[in-house]
């Protein structure tokens, strides 16, 4: 959590101060340990409205501290090094409360715990692994691959979106300007045509009528809608019951629980090739599915694992597994190398999901362009009807 503090020192007069910590006490704690006294405290926490103006990156932190480790440089100087080049208020905040506590004797992933905003358990779990084995180079190495890997199909998700979104964005404005401008002048020139109108001409001039008379108003509540509606998908009930919903449409749903699966499958094998116990990685990977109905699966898992069964027998009667994902999964048992398996069906999981956003984005594209172009369309015919209808009446 981010912290505001309006502080007095001797040698510098009142000032204030941004710290980051995980409660008030450790704030002020931090803030005296400098010399300031504290005159007053403000929690600054995130906005669901506004995202951070500033965000650490944990793949760029753990590339330039592999970096600068494989140059032969202790951990201790190497966070201090990244604390002093940085430009970014927020990193160089959470990296000063790290080299503060590896100078007080805290090992590095008890330290990187205490800034909770910055780090996830899953890289805590790393880190912890790695002090354990001696090898911190190693799996910071092991944790960028996973990194990239993860993020290849969302990178390819949000790129086939991007085409779509723009073209969406664009066809509404176009309608909304065309409805919420056009048809209300049009609207007053055919006034004195009365019933000569088509009375699909008719409805949409009353439209125009509609909007000319209470469109501030008509706009106002559409606004008012669009916050209504950004605040409860703020809300993780909300999505949670959003997400199930996705999950229900035939076809999408599947792909969604195969992109969900695949996350959970990587992560779980780049745990345990990194000498994580499976009951611990198990424990970390719940928060990486979003859907509740699939961590009480996991939850249930882990229960069975405990009392015996196999994992394939686990996760393939809990749905955390596909069918193949199953039989890969009892060859990974046989052989000792879960992990392995792990991988295999994650990468199985990606090249199906990455297919399919392939052919959404192919049929998708022109069915929108399709329809955005009818309702144009259609606006407009609709709106020329009656000077055809009185270019015949003229002749």
């Amino acid at each position: 959590m981010q912290y505001r503090l309006k502080v007095y020192r001797p040698a510098d007069g009142l000032t204030a101060l941004s710290l980051s910590a995980p409660d008030d006490a450790t704030a002020v704690a931090e803030a005296e340990r400098k010399g300031y006294k504290v005159i007053s405290l403000r929690s600054r926490r995130a906005s669901a409205w506004k995202p951070a103006r500033q965000k650490f990156s944990v793949a760029l932190f753990s590339q330039e501290l592999l970096s600068l480790l494989e140059a032969g440089l202790g951990l201790v100087e190497v966070v201090s090094i990244l604390e002093r080049k940085s430009k970014n208020d927020e990193v160089r905040h959470v990296l000063e409360a790290v080299v503060r506590q590896l100078n007080e004797g805290v090992s590095f992933s008890a330290a990187l715990e205490m800034q909770p905003a910055a780090f996830s358990p899953l890289y805590i779990a790393t880190i912890r692994t790695a002090e354990r084995t001696g090898d911190l180079a190693a799996s910071l190495r092991r944790f960028l691959a996973y990194h990239t890997q993860v993020n290849q199909v969302r990178q390819k998700v949000v790129s086939a979106s991007v085409y779509p979104a723009v073209l969406g964005i664009v066809g509404i404005a176009v309608i909304v300007f065309l409805l919420g401008y056009v048809v209300p002048r049009f609207s007053r020139i055919y006034e004195d045509i009365g019933g000569d109108l088509p009375w699909t001409s008719q409805l949409l001039m009353k439209w125009g009528r509609l909007v000319d008379e209470y469109g501030l108003l008509l706009f106002a509540g559409v606004g008012f809608l669009a916050v209504v509606l950004a605040y409860f998908l703020s809300k993780a009930s909300v999505r949670a019951v959003v997400s199930r919903w996705c999950w229900a449409l035939p076809g999408i749903g599947q792909k969604i629980q195969l992109y969900e699966l695949a996350r959970f499958a990587r992560t779980l094998a780049m745990l345990l090739s990194g000498g994580v116990p499976f009951s611990t990685a198990l424990i970390v990977v719940r928060d990486l599915l979003s859907q509740p109905a699939l961590q009480q699966s996991l939850a249930n898992a882990a229960r069975l694992i405990k009392e015996g069964r196999t994992v394939s027998d686990a996760f393939g009667s809990q749905g955390l597994a596909t069918e193949v994902g199953v039989r890969l999964l009892l060859v990974g048992e046989r052989s000792g190398e879960l992990s392995t398996a792990l991988e295999r069906i994650a990468k199985m999981y990606e090249d199906e999901v990455s297919k399919a956003v392939d052919w959404f984005s192919r049929l998708f594209e022109p069915l929108l362009m399709v329809a955005i172009g009818g309702v144009i369309g259609l606006v407009v015919v609709l709106m020329y009807l009656p000077i055809f209808e009185l270019a015949n009446n003229l002749q």
